[in-house]
């Protein structure tokens, strides 16, 4: 596409975001509008986060620090399995979700990717990351058992960036006709 990404990497004087919003869309809307506020140019932000049903939607805007501030990827999935023991299958539901914003000049576009599936029983898989070992898909496979295209292919991030770059294609040709 002919656009050019920037990472904030390239702009140290802008503070960090605060992620201090509710949900998904709340952090990723702030973090884009911040962006855009502070360098001038079109942002992207997304954030992402697991959403396990018997949990009332938790940990959500809490993934990374479930088990605690400074929690390891293992630490989170120990507390995953505590909080989930007694929990039976069929309530065990959960999908994972990415919402990335855009905030342009003129507006503020957001689309999401949503990975369903559920909580397994017991940590399996030696691949992936985060709560890979622990969240089971429809085949009974967890994230952490599939090789990296696979999941590429399935997960919440790759569906939020493709329908990103479908709204961009059709912005940019949009722009291009008037």
């Amino acid at each position: 596409m002919p656009i050019e990404l920037v990472s904030l990497a390239e702009f140290p004087s802008l503070a960090a975001t605060i992620e201090d919003q509710p949900d998904l869309i709340g952090n990723s809307i702030k973090k884009a509008r911040e962006a855009h506020d502070g360098t001038g140019l079109w942002a992207m932000a997304d954030d992402t986060g697991l959403e396990v049903e018997a949990l009332g939607g938790a940990p959500g805007v809490y993934t990374a620090r479930f088990a605690g501030e400074n929690a390891t990827y293992a630490d989170n999935c120990r507390k995953m399995l505590r909080e989930m023991s007694g929990v039976p299958s069929e309530k065990r539901v959960a999908h994972f979700k990415t919402v990335i914003a855009l905030k342009t000049h003129d507006g503020l576009h957001c689309v999401e990717g949503i990975l369903p599936g559920r909580i397994a029983f017991a940590e399996r898989g030696q691949k992936g990351f985060g709560y890979d070992p622990v969240f089971e898909l429809a085949d009974g496979r967890t994230l952490a058992e599939l090789e990296l295209a696979e999941k590429n292919r399935l997960s919440h991030r790759g569906q939020a960036v493709e329908k990103m770059k479908i709204l961009l294609e059709w912005m940019l040709s949009e722009s291009q006709r008037d």
